[in-house]
């Protein structure tokens, strides 16, 4: 039995199709005292603290069972549901990524009503957006300062409540129509009849809408999917077959189930965590613990030892400066991480390493990828990265490290997930072969240069459908009309080759790709993804559309340039602007550039480069909640650097001819 009708073959509780609410009751009656959560004290203030759920100490972790986070979601169902709430209501969930997400959306959805998403780093006319779009009557948001952004802009509001994951103070308190999460938990509590609660998910069908997914508007407004318990569902049921336990696997490829626990910090608002490390773990009886932020993994690691962890490409590259970082210490341990990193690709691609391959790889693994792993907890045995083009480099690395990186694809639209690389037969580079029931197809009308296609197999625009699949966008008739075919094949917008052993390999989406003057077609992903290895280059981000060449913005590793400074003699100035425009930085970066040009056609190798002061982030604006660039407005802020970059080769254009 070959691994797809292995996948097809599977059929149990997981797989079975319900709704969402029911999914999680279902979990709760199967493993009732397993644990379902982990969360930390000291980093929240927690208005269910005094009434539904343990407190712990600063630094330390509690966790809840099954069943009592079926207690907490159930009364807060019966409380929402007193407050107001009626099927199909919708209701906006403005929070972080924490415990009380989780039982706040399962809670909704219970009481009959669909989760609308809002980013926490959303301004206030964002967050109008986000609420007005839909028609939410009511939100539930983190703390006060949510709060304040709220009540700034309610009066053109439908909101008819808003509740607190967090204490208010005497003045929000006293406020008609604003509650703490605690004050619902209690109206639950005595209201709550288990017969009605029953009653409120039958009522429930797996083909009524769940929630409204918003787009993170990395190419304009915000677009509400419409995602039903169907489509969430065929997908938990689909990364089940993909990563759960088969017959077919060897015992030692690493799966997702009951023993799972994972650490989630992406942002619940985003349908990647929500699937993948939430509805999924919650699917298959595993724990899920809260992370502070992406900038405390290390810490949330070593304190919740997870066995795998659900993230984007950029968390990763983080993760992996750090671990850079800190063997930079000296020359004498930057030196052994170099080496240590060589062998790591030199074993991980070798298909039967031989004897010397082998020693090198225990002396590594003595000396650097055991300290790695300890420090990510000891217990990791699966990543699962999306949201974006993982290096096919830092992917080998990591694979190499003992840590094993499964990378998939996937878009709001589809639930998310698309393909996935099975665990069992991971092939670096490749966004993995289509899940179970997902039809694809290849557009191969959008046509690319062949140079653009560096394996053999179809290559064109992405066209997929499935149960998984949503059936549009809220309130946007025309650009739901648009985004599927004449055959009902939703269009993608990215650009894939499908190989021909199924796997796919992912170019670029198709609005990004940059066509130069002279024709030619060029992908900045891969260009940009060769810099991630980098130890002087932060991030990458190409230019050149509609010109002669291919240029790039570069943000230095500064801490990197600064060591290189010392031990080159090199007095660099402190501030980040100066040291962009020092000519000795200016070259080392150049030469790293060159490097890098090496791996490419000549079209594609860029042909000058500007270094840009700050990173780009969440709070400068410059990078979407899930890391993504926002390559306009990327573009619009250093649109002085880019033109600076091709005046000269734009004058020597116009000037006329002399011959």
């Amino acid at each position: 039995m070959d691994g797809v009708e292995a996948e097809r073959s599977v059929s149990d509780r997981v797989t079975r199709m319900t709704t969402l609410p029911v999914m999680l009751e279902e979990t709760a009656a199967e493993y009732p005292d397993r644990q379902a959560q982990g969360y930390q004290g000291g980093i929240y203030d927690r208005s269910l603290a005094s009434t539904a759920i343990p407190e712990p100490a600063a630094g330390e972790y509690e966790t809840l069972t099954y069943d009592q986070m079926r207690d907490v979601v159930s009364n807060l169902a019966a409380g929402f549901r007193d407050l107001g709430i009626d099927p199909g209501d919708r209701v906006g969930i403005f929070a972080d990524t924490r415990l009380e997400w989780a039982h706040s959306d399962f809670a909704i959805m219970a009481a009959g009503g669909v989760v609308t998403t809002v980013y926490k780093s959303s301004s206030p006319d964002q967050v109008e957006y986000l609420l007005e779009d839909p028609g939410a009557t009511g939100v539930v948001v983190e703390n006060e300062t949510l709060l304040e952004r709220v009540l700034e802009i309610a009066d053109g509001l439908a909101l008819e409540w808003i509740v607190s994951m967090e204490p208010l103070d005497g003045d929000h308190a006293e406020r008609d129509h604003v509650y703490e999460l605690g004050d619902i938990y209690e109206r639950g509590q005595e209201c709550f009849d288990e017969a009605s609660y029953e009653a409120w998910l039958d009522e429930r069908d797996p083909d009524d809408l769940a929630s409204l997914v918003y787009t993170s508007g990395t190419t304009g407004q915000p677009k509400g999917v419409r995602l039903t318990h169907r489509n969430f569902r065929s997908n938990v049921s689909q990364v089940r077959r993909r990563h759960g336990k088969r017959s077919d696997k060897h015992y030692s490829t690493p799966v997702i189930d009951r023993t799972t626990r994972t650490v989630s910090y992406l942002p619940l608002a985003h349908v990647f965590e929500r699937l993948a490390g939430h509805f999924v773990i919650f699917a298959v009886g595993g724990t899920v613990c809260y992370a502070e932020s992406p900038d405390t993994l290390k810490d949330d690691f070593a304190l919740f030892e997870p066995t795998s962890a659900t993230s984007v490409p950029r968390v990763y590259e983080k993760m992996y400066d750090a671990i850079r970082e800190e063997a930079a210490e000296s020359s004498i341990k930057e030196r052994i991480f170099e080496w240590a990193t060589d062998v790591a690709r030199e074993y991980h691609q070798a298909e039967r390493p031989g004897l010397g391959t082998r020693g090198r790889y225990w002396l590594a693994d003595r000396l650097v990828f055991s300290d790695v792993r300890d420090a990510l907890g000891g217990n990791v045995e699966l990543l699962v990265s999306g949201g974006g083009t993982l290096s096919e480099e830092l992917c080998t690395i990591y694979h190499g490290m003992g840590l094993p990186i499964c990378e998939g694809y996937g878009l709001t639209e589809a639930s998310p997930v698309v393909t996935a690389n099975p665990a069992e037969s991971v092939k670096t580079g490749t966004i993995g072969p289509p899940l179970v029931d997902v039809d694809v197809e290849i557009d191969t009308s959008v046509v690319l240069d062949d140079e653009v296609t560096n394996v053999f197999g179809e290559t064109g625009e992405l066209l997929i459908d499935g149960p998984n699949v949503t059936d549009g966008y809220w309130n946007m008739p025309k650009e739901t009309e648009t985004a599927f075919t004449e055959d009902g094949y939703f269009r993608t917008g990215d650009i894939v080759t499908k190989r021909p052993d199924g796997y796919l390999s992912f170019h670029e989406r198709s609005k990004q790709m940059l066509v130069l003057r002279t024709g030619k077609n060029v992908a900045p992903a891969p260009i940009e993804d060769a810099f991630v290895d980098s130890d002087v280059v932060e991030q990458s981000m190409v230019v050149g559309d509609d010109r002669k060449y291919v240029g790039a913005l570069l943000v230095p590793n500064f801490d990197a340039i600064r060591r290189w400074a010392d031990r080159s003699g090199v007095d660099l100035p402190a501030d980040p602007e100066a040291v962009c425009q020092n000519d000795a930085v200016r070259n080392r970066i150049q030469t790293e550039v060159d490097r890098i040009n090496e791996r490419f056609e000549p079209h594609e190798q860029i042909g000058d480069f500007r270094l840009v002061p700050s990173e780009f982030t969440e709070d400068n604006g410059l990078m979407t909640p899930t890391l993504k660039k926002r390559r306009a407005k990327i573009e619009s802020r250093y649109d002085r650097l880019i033109e600076d970059i091709y005046e000269e080769a734009d004058a020597e254009a116009a000037a006329p001819r002399t011959d």
